[in-house]
């Protein structure tokens, strides 16, 4: 892996509505060291709406689910090509910043990206 500090990387966190698992991954990775983080919802009523901007934006896409990948993939097939994406497989059991929910995702994203401790 490249030093993390060479660059910026973008990351952009997925879920349905971007109020708790995506908000919550958003909230916690923010502010890390060689990271820029944004985060949005699948579904028509989300905080923040995916657009094919935001997946232009990432350099790595955190999908909480796999049929999030699905829907962003019909929706912009283009923007979606080549990109890097990765399901974390996280269901819709939490609240916003739920400490479960803190630990899995720190847990997951750490197997694919370096994490300071």
């Amino acid at each position: 892996m490249a030093a993390r500090n060479a660059f910026t990387r973008k990351l952009l966190f997925v879920c349905s509505r971007n109020r708790k698992r995506s908000l919550t991954a958003e909230k916690l990775f923010a502010g890390t060291h060689g990271m820029d983080v944004r985060s949005a919802g699948t579904q028509p009523g989300a905080r923040v709406v995916i657009t094919d901007g935001l997946i232009g934006w990432a350099d790595v896409i955190f999908a909480m689910e796999k049929s999030h990948i699905a829907r962003m993939r019909q929706k912009f097939p283009d923007a979606m090509a080549g990109k890097r994406v990765i399901a974390l497989h996280i269901a819709d059991d939490y609240e916003f910043m739920q400490s479960e929910l803190v630990d899995e995702l720190e847990a997951r994203v750490g197997e694919h990206l370096e994490l300071p401790a």
